[in-house]
């Protein structure tokens, strides 16, 4: 899963530079996951691992801050859910 995930985040630049779309099929392949991933943690789980981010979740912060328009689509997509759970779990005011 790992491994799928990491060939992904890489791969990402390479659609985007290489067809110049306006959709990011992939990113909102990750996307759909890290939504997928909120939506089945538990409160707990969330607030252990808060402030810890593995090299995956690292090399797609930098694709995001290397793409302001993939990184505004890839937030539009996952705020809402995102932001509805750490409400949920106590994690926002």
């Amino acid at each position: 899963m790992k491994r799928i995930y990491l060939a992904a985040v890489m791969l990402v630049p390479l659609w985007v530079s290489a067809g110049g779309a306006q959709e990011y099929p992939l990113m909102n392949m990750i996307a759909d996951r890290v939504i997928q991933k909120y939506q089945q943690a538990t409160c707990e789980q969330l607030w252990k691992k808060k402030g810890h981010k593995t090299d995956e979740e690292k090399n797609l912060i930098q694709l995001l801050r290397d793409d302001p328009q993939m990184r505004h689509a890839f937030i539009d997509k996952v705020a809402a859910p995102i932001a509805n759970k750490m409400f949920d779990c106590g994690m926002l005011p």
